[in-house]
């Protein structure tokens, strides 16, 4: 027997104070080659929609209330964050599909083999 938690929609509502451990200043932007920008702390997720690929970004010193979508091409500055994000991303891949154990590769060539003899 499965139990889920369920939770009535009646009870879902914005938070009115801060969170205990929530950041409660907002960040002030930082100056790079002239250009006022803030500066992204972690990036969260990654989608396409018509082609375009959007990063949610995590800014540094906001809430979560103020994570954004973002496109590649006005992340030029977070290079390292994108990269975090991308390493991060292929750890969980290759955990999923069990490629970081070695077990992938080895069932993999056996189905070579097998066909390969047929």
């Amino acid at each position: 027997m499965r139990i889920h938690l369920v939770v009535n929609v009646s009870r879902i509502v914005w938070y009115k104070e801060q969170v205990k451990g929530q950041k409660k200043e907002e960040g002030k932007p930082i100056e790079v080659e002239g250009v006022e920008e803030w500066e992204v702390e972690k990036i969260l997720n990654k989608r396409k929609i018509r082609g375009v690929e959007k990063y949610l970004v995590q800014w540094k010193e906001f809430t979560v209330k103020e994570d954004t979508w973002e496109r590649k091409e006005d992340l030029k500055n977070a290079g390292e964050a994108l990269e975090e994000f991308k390493e991060r991303m292929n750890a969980k891949v290759r955990r999923l599909y069990g490629w970081d154990d070695g077990k992938f590769e080895e069932e993999y060539l056996k189905k070579l083999e097998r066909n390969w003899r047929r």
